[in-house]
């Protein structure tokens, strides 16, 4: 069945659609049609893009409408939004199973605050069908398999959509190709956003793996055919856009054409992380922190947060750990755990694994802490730099992210794989107890450049820049006007 968006209202001018298919406008004040899984970056591209009146729908798999209460809006037109409770009822009873997914915090938090709910369409139903094949593909040991069939089956499904009026597609990596098969029909500027660094960050992490088997035991199976489709998306999309200059180099390596790349660094939006940046000293006492996150004495408190997994090398944190552990320095470890018990049990007794916590938790792991340590063999971006920043916390990590941090300015770049360069730096702080303090003015300044009104500047300048040069195909002669 043809589900329709015929709902979706565009956020600027009226528009009158005259044929089927339709090219780029001229003006500068083209509409976008962002598609996405998830709440990734918190919605930031679409919040960017609506901001400056560009936004004319937002295509997601899951969504908490109406703020509170969350409610779905029905997949299939013309239909009221229904409660998640109700929705439940009309699913199968393996389905139902599902409702603690539905009730957690995340799923009612997945909301794009400032975009008015009618310029969102979900897929809810069939958003609890793909969370179920996860849950139980995992189980099986075949999570990434998992991912490679819900990234498709949301870009069939958008791709059967009648979607609002655009000029511009902005969507991400697996998650696309059956969408940018249409829309190139459509004779629609394409903009892919690549989140990762492809083939070649699988391949470097299943051999960093089979190096350390100890760590986090077999490497697993990536499916090669999860990357040859987003080769496809690379020949389809028309502009592609990476996270740092580390995915930039490694999809160019597997084949994407250097001329359709241009780097675009996330967004963060600072809030009140400064302030907390600048009374840390204050409000870090012994007595106002709980008593897992008070400092013993007053040892250097080194921090990781996010994923502990091979990828992010936490093995070299636990190698550099051990080289200090004389030293007058702590390590928290914070975030969920992807490594195995018996590796946790062989940490050195200066560092502490802590387990996931949420994003409250985790601020106050942000205002004791003076160090922020990343030694990461590959990601996309790394956005826990910038919230690092946020809070006047010095990074160290390596170059295989995004370039945000200004050597011996706002942190130190290390080599990858490299524990004892990193037992090194944290050294140089353990040293000088004054420097991580130092650094911090100028760690809050810099997340400033970071804010989802540049995203939104950057990303239109983009398409500005390539639109001009873009020949579109002769069989795309219809047009859109104005009335």
């Amino acid at each position: 069945m043809v589900e329709s968006l015929a709902d979706f209202r565009p956020s600027a001018c009226n528009f009158r659609f005259q044929h089927s298919e339709f090219q780029l406008l001229k003006s500068p004040s083209h509409r976008w049609l962002c598609c996405q899984i998830g709440a990734r970056e918190h919605y930031a591209v679409a919040r960017a893009l609506h901001e400056q009146g560009l936004l004319t729908g937002l295509v997601t798999d899951w969504y908490a409408y109406g703020g509170k209460n969350g409610d779905q809006r029905a997949e299939v037109s013309g239909q009221r939004p229904v409660s998640q409770t109700s929705e439940i009822r009309l699913l199968p009873s393996v389905i139902r199973r599902l409702s603690s997914v539905i009730r957690h915090p995340s799923a009612r938090a997945a909301r794009a605050e400032g975009i008015p709910d009618e310029l969102v369409h979900s897929i809810p139903f069939r958003s609890l069908l793909w969370k179920w094949r996860v849950l139980r593909l995992a189980a099986q040991g075949r999570l990434f398999e998992a991912y490679a069939q819900t990234d498709a089956a949301f870009a069939v499904a958008v791709s059967r959509l009648a979607l609002p009026l655009h000029e511009v597609f902005f969507g991400y990596s697996y998650a696309s190709l059956e969408i940018l098969e249409v829309e190139k029909k459509r004779g629609v500027l394409t903009v892919l956003d690549q989140i990762d660094s492809g083939a070649v960050e699988s391949r470097l992490v299943a051999e960093e793996m089979k190096r350390h088997p100890e760590i986090a035991g077999p490497a697993p199976e990536f499916p090669a055919t999860n990357f040859d489709r987003n080769r496809r998306e690379w020949e389809l999309a028309d502009i592609i856009v990476v996270n740092s200059e580390w995915s930039r180099d490694a999809i160019i390596a597997e084949g994407a054409d250097p001329a359709k790349i241009e780097i675009l660094p996330l967004a963060y939006e600072v809030g009140d992380g400064g302030q907390m940046a600048e009374d840390r000293e204050q409000k870090a006492a012994a007595g106002s922190l709980p008593s897992d996150l008070r400092p013993p004495s007053s040892a250097l408190r080194v921090l990781w947060l996010g994923q502990v997994n091979v990828r992010k090398g936490i093995h070299y944190l636990m190698q550099a750990a051990r080289l200090l552990e004389r030293e007058n320095v702590h390590f928290d470890v914070v975030g969920p755990i992807g490594i195995l018990p018996t590796a946790i049990a062989s940490a050195p007794r200066n560092l502490t694994f802590h387990g996931p916590v949420g994003r409250d938790r985790a601020t106050e792991w942000y205002r004791q802490s003076d160090v922020f340590v990343l030694p990461t063999l590959s990601d996309g971006f790394a956005l826990t730099q910038l919230e690092a920043f946020a809070h006047g916390l010095p990074v160290i990590v390596t170059p295989n992210c995004g370039r945000v941090v200004e050597d011996g300015k706002t942190g130190f770049i290390i080599p990858p794989s490299d524990p004892s360069a990193l037992a090194d730096v944290i050294l140089r702080f353990v040293r000088n107890p004054d420097l991580a303090r130092e650094m911090a003015p100028a760690c809050r300044a810099a997340v400033k450049a970071y804010s989802v009104e540049s995203l939104g500047e950057r990303l239109v300048a983009i398409v500005e820049r390539h639109k001009t040069s873009r020949r579109l195909p002769s069989a795309v002669s219809s047009l859109i006007s104005v009335s």
